[in-house]
């Protein structure tokens, strides 16, 4: 089943998309630190797309990218609409214009498309090296930088949503340092490891696909 690990990490893009533009609707405070539950969910995506960029080289990954973009914002705005800040709001509220999820899902697309494509071009370069952990955690540095202000900027800037208008500046900065902390400290390591368990079990399919 050579498009086997291919299909699963295009569906990994699309999940993890509309998790976390689910969840930063949800405020959170830490130790009187505001933040929202995305932060802790949306570091899977730059995991996710280092693995691509290993396994299938830039051009793949970044068919995996905008392959994944329209169908995980469609499912975004339908989830964010009915489940707006984190409550049910009934199917019906779909067919009603939500200015707050309309702009998350905006950003969402500018911000995964800048993030990303930087956390490829970062890694592609950096991926020869032999020791191997230097490319994710670079690419996962710069990739959440800008990732993390385009789409605190175009999501919150003036939103209607009182808190988040007033504290985005302090939550991106927070989002940032989870991302950063959660990459270095969790995601490298785990993205040896995941590498590692795919290449062993589609050696020969990849060999086959990269060729």
């Amino acid at each position: 089943m050579p498009e086997f690990p291919y299909k699963r990490l295009w569906f990994t893009h699309i999940f993890i998309i509309v998790l976390s533009n689910y969840a930063v609707q949800i405020p959170l405070t830490i130790f009187s630190i505001n933040t929202t539950v995305g932060a802790f969910t949306y570091p899977f995506i730059f995991l996710t797309t280092d693995l691509t960029v290993r396994l299938y080289g830039q051009h793949k990954a970044r068919r995996v990218i905008f392959a994944a973009m329209i169908p995980a914002l469609i499912l975004s705005y339908i989830v964010g609409t009915i489940f707006e800040h984190g409550s049910f709001c009934g199917f019906g509220s779909v067919f009603a214009l939500s200015v707050f999820v309309l702009r998350i899902t905006a950003a969402s697309l500018s911000a995964y498309v800048a993030g990303q494509l930087a956390d490829i071009f970062v890694f592609q370069r950096l991926r020869e090296l032999k020791t191997w952990w230097i490319a994710p955690a670079c690419s996962s540095v710069f990739g959440n930088l800008l990732d993390t202000i385009v789409f605190f900027s175009v999501a919150f800037y003036h939103s209607p949503d009182p808190f988040m208008a007033a504290h985005w500046v302090e939550i991106a900065t927070v989002d940032y340092a989870c991302k950063l902390a959660a990459n270095l400290s969790i995601f490298v390591p785990l993205y040896g490891l995941l590498l590692k368990a795919l290449m062993r079990l589609f050696k020969p399919q990849l060999a086959a696909l990269t060729a």
